[in-house]
């Protein structure tokens, strides 16, 4: 137990990276604009930083579409990406989960759900949610990536990890997802050499 203790502890200044980057990545329209917050919070404790700032104007503009638009299961999964911008997780989860209760089918969703549950220490129903986005796409490497991250740190399974990250590289190798993975496999190499190199207790 004490040396995946080190393992984690070595491999953390990699997955920060990673980790803000997937934060920033959940959808195409956000990579700039939550990147740079997306990494700090993975080094600080929530204490030492104010979320982003909700866009009030942009959620009185969906509300008012999703209550002339009952079944408008794409303003509902907008409204959730706004809130997961401000980083309040659960009022994600609510319009996420009614998003999928009119349009199951849509995986970026789905994991967009999957990654708000990881933020409310919800990690078993994260991976679950993973699974439910392999099912309608088992390529899909947003899901794969984020699947890794959450067994790394919810699990502290490193080795099963890995092996969504390899996959992430076998499918798609160029794309941004393949090399944050890619990224992440070098982290745990490093934390291993690191590891078997250091002294001995």
């Amino acid at each position: 137990m004490k040396s995946e203790s080190i393992v984690f502890a070595v491999a953390g200044m990699c997955f920060g990276v990673i980790l803000g980057w997937v934060i920033a990545s959940q959808q195409p329209s956000r990579e700039a604009a939550a990147a740079a917050p997306a990494a700090s919070a993975s080094a600080a404790a929530p204490a030492e930083r104010q979320p982003p700032p909700l866009d009030e104007g942009r959620v009185q503009q969906l509300t008012a579409t999703i209550k002339n638009e009952p079944q408008n299961a794409d303003a509902r999964a907008q409204l959730g990406n706004v809130y997961f911008d401000a980083e309040r997780w659960s009022d994600a989860i609510q319009w996420y989960e009614q998003s999928l209760k009119i349009d199951p089918d849509d995986p970026n969703v789905s994991t967009d759900l999957g990654v708000s549950y990881y933020y409310t220490n919800r990690t078993d129903e994260a991976l679950a949610q993973f699974e439910r986005s392999l099912k309608l796409d088992p390529n899909h490497t947003k899901t794969l990536l984020n699947k890794g991250i959450v067994l790394a740190f919810g699990k502290q399974d490193l080795a099963a990890a890995a092996e969504e990250w390899k996959k992430v590289v076998t499918i798609a190798p160029d794309s941004p997802e393949g090399q944050a993975a890619r990224r992440a496999l070098e982290g745990v190499a490093a934390a291993h050499a690191q590891q078997e190199g250091g002294a001995t207790p």
